[in-house]
């Protein structure tokens, strides 16, 4: 009857640590992608709270353009994201322990890969497209995403 109790205590406690919702890496990361009609420049802080701040400014359609005048575009979007990082609110997302949500949605908005510690922020244009862009964890935010 020893034994009994004993694993069933140890099998309450392993239902009670699995049932506990998962708990979002807390960090800073930063990303970009570029691609002859997309061009994005992204920042991602989660709290200790978990809350999540956000933000990706874009150039859509950007076209054939040379690379003095990317150089430009991404010195541009820098200065947007840096400019306006201090004006974007942390939000609520629900969390699995892989996929971040919005409370209630479906859609996917970010990826956390917990063996590999490989955040991907999904970015959505239009209603049919998305584009992951893999992020790198940074200590902090340079003025510069693109060259940090």
């Amino acid at each position: 009857m020893h034994r009994f109790a004993i694993l069933l205590l140890i099998g309450l406690g392993a239902l009670v640590a699995c049932s506990r919702p998962a708990q979002p890496p807390v960090g800073r990361w930063i990303g970009n992608y570029d691609s002859p009609d997309v061009v994005v420049d992204a920042r991602l802080e989660i709290g200790k709270d978990g809350k999540v701040r956000a933000s990706a400014p874009d150039l859509l359609d950007a076209g054939e353009v040379s690379d003095e005048a990317r150089i430009a575009l991404h010195a541009r979007l820098a200065a947007d994201l840096a400019e306006g990082w201090d004006e974007v609110e942390p939000r609520s997302m629900d969390f699995d322990g892989h996929v971040f949500r919005k409370p209630g949605g479906v859609a996917p908005q970010m990826e956390w890969n917990p063996q590999t510690k490989q955040m991907t922020l999904v970015f959505y244009f239009g209603t049919k497209h998305s584009i992951r862009i893999p992020m790198r964890a940074v200590d902090d935010f340079g003025k510069d995403p693109w060259t940090g």
